[in-house]
């Protein structure tokens, strides 16, 4: 199936992202928020991104406003039925994706496609939720959406090859370098990702280098644009720990255990760039 118009569940960051590389890519997009507020902002964002893109000469005048005519806002969940294609990008909580995930389900058409970008629930059990868990699949955006190129397509177990054809080939149209992921915990950027996070705790705990040289040695010797722990306070110490907790949870191994200073930093209050101080002052 070719999909022409995409629905958008949540107007916040990942949301407007995903609405805005959609319509640069020639693709309709619905983009739905709770309030009227919501939407405008997600719109306005969205404004302002391609104003930078213009300044940069990536695009014209005519381009941005051809990219916004195919954005339509809206606090109805009746408008998603324009859509082939319906992306929940709402906050990560598992019980409000459920009850958005059943609202839709029961809306929609038989044959519309439903997604997730989720970036730790279970694809499977989204899916069990609803009737079509062969048509739902997971499309983990990564942040900025217009800039990364990458999106993790993730199967869970009902998922159709054909529901996966679709969204790998929209994907592509989308400009994204898709991968293709089986359902696991963190699936496979954020497995990686994260207990490097978590270890290079464990090297400022143990006193080997300073903070600042512990990311130097990754940036110069990793080629990696920003250290580890200065990521960390990007994403939130508080994230990162969450995240380690679920795989210590779900895998059961030690390895995944938090570092205890990143428990004692989340706990005095320093998750990051958020709230000032993180493992650096802002």
């Amino acid at each position: 199936m070719s999909i022409q118009t995409v629905g958008i569940i949540g107007a916040g960051t990942m949301g407007n992202g995903i609405a805005q590389a959609c319509a640069v890519s020639g693709v309709n997009v619905v983009m739905m928020d709770i309030s009227e507020a919501a939407v405008a902002k997600g719109i306005a964002t969205i404004s302002g991104s391609l104003d930078r893109l213009i300044k940069k000469e990536k695009i014209t005048e005519d381009d941005k406003a051809a990219a916004l005519a195919r954005i339509k806002g809206s606090t109805s969940y009746d408008d998603l039925k324009e859509a082939q294609l319906v992306i929940e990008a709402a906050t990560e909580n598992f019980e409000l994706k459920v009850k958005i995930l059943k609202q839709v389900d029961a809306l929609l058409d038989a044959s519309v496609l439903i997604a997730s970008n989720t970036s730790s629930i279970s694809i499977t059990q989204l899916a069990a939720v609803t009737t079509r868990a062969d048509r739902f699949i997971g499309m983990h955006f990564f942040n900025p959406v217009p800039m990364m190129a990458l999106v993790e397509i993730i199967r869970g177990l009902q998922t159709s090859d054909a529901t996966h054809a679709a969204v790998h080939e929209l994907s592509t149209r989308l400009g994204k370098s898709p991968i293709t992921v089986k359902n696991a915990p963190g699936f496979v950027v954020n497995r990686i990702l994260v207990p490097m996070i978590n270890e290079a705790f464990f090297v400022l705990a143990e006193g080997l280098a300073t903070a600042k040289d512990i990311d130097a040695g990754m940036v110069l010797g990793c080629n990696q644009p920003i250290g580890p722990l200065a990521l960390a306070d990007m994403i939130g110490l508080d994230v990162c720990l969450a995240v380690m907790e679920v795989y210590l949870n779900e895998y059961g191994d030690s390895k995944y255990r938090p570092c205890p200073l990143l428990k004692e930093m989340v706990a005095a209050g320093q998750l990051g760039r958020k709230t000032g101080r993180g493992v650096y002052a802002y």
